[in-house]
């Protein structure tokens, strides 16, 4: 495959991976599928049936809800059921009323809305059913938040497919992007015209206004506003390290206790997107990189992150931290002065150190795991570009990168599965 190819369907994944999104994406997901259900009921349902895989239900129970001052899936369902419009995808809930929220919170009383886990294979699957009297209709969907697969009315099917807003979805999967690896990526990253990399201006502008909504306002646990004070105070050192970590930990924050505003993702997720960019923005502050360097650094950072995915899965008992902070790691050791083998070496120091981190679901604490992935993925940087590099004769590190990827990957993929189980089991079982 010819370089000129190859970068063309690299575009591609880049700009279908790397999109806005209004809120924590599982939560939103629902609410993407509860607001098409009710457009082919045609009216407000009495009853709703939610069947969601486990993965999905561990990301929404405890995540706040932009706009609503509530936490999890059923407001998020009833918002996207009263005033949700399907058109706008991942940013399904954007622009609601206050009168909007209000009237959706009527929606939730007893019995409106069960939930039930699934027992699909997938790791993110979500069926929503809404009734009216006799009537009803059903949308299902698997793998990808957007992706439908399913429709019914009234137990007639209406689509039967992957779908992605009513056109066939192509389902990219590992073999489709084989011609992504660490060495396309880093040849595409550096050398693709800088016109190609214009896009990614928006996920500067959203993704760097939402850490500045978290350090000026007080969200969920402060993780990213608390560094920064400690900074302006001398108790912490004004360092690249430190203003990354809070920078980037603010704005987890702030998207995790339902701030209004949107973010750009990586593979899905708010969360991965925030970490993916915004250490290598605030890198770039400090190392007063140009902005090309910044475009170029932040292609390779979401692409790094992308790449892994594919081997990771949407979901998984890995926190996604641990995949972002790669790329984002991957990308400072660039900003200073990295090449190819220093950003494999990167690599295998970030993976060689956080790989097991579990993911316990979507909530204030991920700004914690952020941080402390930022923090390891800067030290990895550093090291790797000393030349000082963890050697494959150690832990899950190969010599070759991409097997060291699909290593940590198969881990976080198939080894944690019954850890996956059992902090499901925790979560959905407490006194709280």
């Amino acid at each position: 495959m010819n370089n000129s190819l190859i970068n063309n369907k690299i575009i591609a994944v880049l700009k279908k991976e790397v999109v806005p999104a209004f809120g924590c994406t599982e939560p939103v997901a629902v609410a993407y599928a509860a607001a098409k259900a009710t457009e082919v009921l045609g009216t407000l349902p009495d009853r709703v049936e939610l069947v969601l895989s486990g993965n999905v239900i561990k990301n929404a129970m405890s995540v706040g809800i932009p706009g609503t001052g509530m936490k999890g899936i059923n407001i998020a369902t009833a918002v996207g059921i009263f005033a949700g419009k399907s058109s706008k995808g991942l940013e399904v809930l954007n622009n609601i009323s206050k009168e909007d929220v209000s009237e959706s919170k009527k929606l939730l009383k007893d019995g409106f809305i069960t939930t039930s886990i699934s027992t699909e294979p997938n790791k993110l699957y979500i069926k929503v059913k809404v009734s009216k009297g006799s009537e009803n209709a059903m949308v299902e969907i698997k793998d990808f938040h957007t992706a439908i697969s399913s429709i019914e009315k009234n137990g007639i099917s209406i689509l039967k497919t992957n779908c992605d807003d009513g056109t066939i979805l192509n389902l990219i999967n590992d073999e489709d992007r084989s011609f992504m690896t660490i060495a396309s990526i880093y040849d595409f990253s550096m050398n693709i015209p800088l016109a190609e990399l214009e896009f990614l201006k928006a996920t500067i502008v959203l993704n760097e206004a939402i850490a500045n909504e978290g350090l000026i306002n007080d969200y969920g646990l402060k993780v990213g506003k608390t560094r920064i004070s400690h900074m302006d105070k001398g108790i912490l050192g004004d360092t690249l390290e430190s203003y990354a970590m809070g920078l980037t930990a603010a704005a987890t924050d702030a998207r995790m206790a339902g701030s209004t505003m949107a973010v750009m993702t990586n593979s899905g997720s708010g969360n991965q997107g925030i970490t993916a960019t915004v250490p290598v923005i605030a890198a770039a502050i400090k190392l007063k990189s140009t902005q090309e360097e910044l475009l170029r650094a932040l292609a390779l950072s979401s692409l790094v992150a992308i790449h892994m995915k594919n081997h990771l899965g949407r979901l998984s008992a890995l926190c996604g931290c641990v995949v972002a902070s790669t790329g984002s790691s991957c990308a400072i050791s660039y900003l200073m002065g990295g090449k190819l083998p220093e950003i494999e070496g990167t690599i295998k120091n970030v993976l060689g150190n956080i790989t097991g981190m579990f993911c316990d679901g979507a909530k204030s604490g991920c700004s914690l795991k952020v941080a402390t992935g930022v923090s390891a993925g800067i030290q990895a940087a550093l090291l790797a570009n000393d030349k000082i590099i963890i050697g494959s004769d150690e832990g899950i590190i190969d010599k070759s990168i991409e097997k060291t990827i699909i290593n940590a990957c198969a881990i976080g993929r198939d080894a944690m599965n019954e850890t996956d189980k059992m902090i499901l089991d925790i979560m959905v079982n407490k006194n709280i």
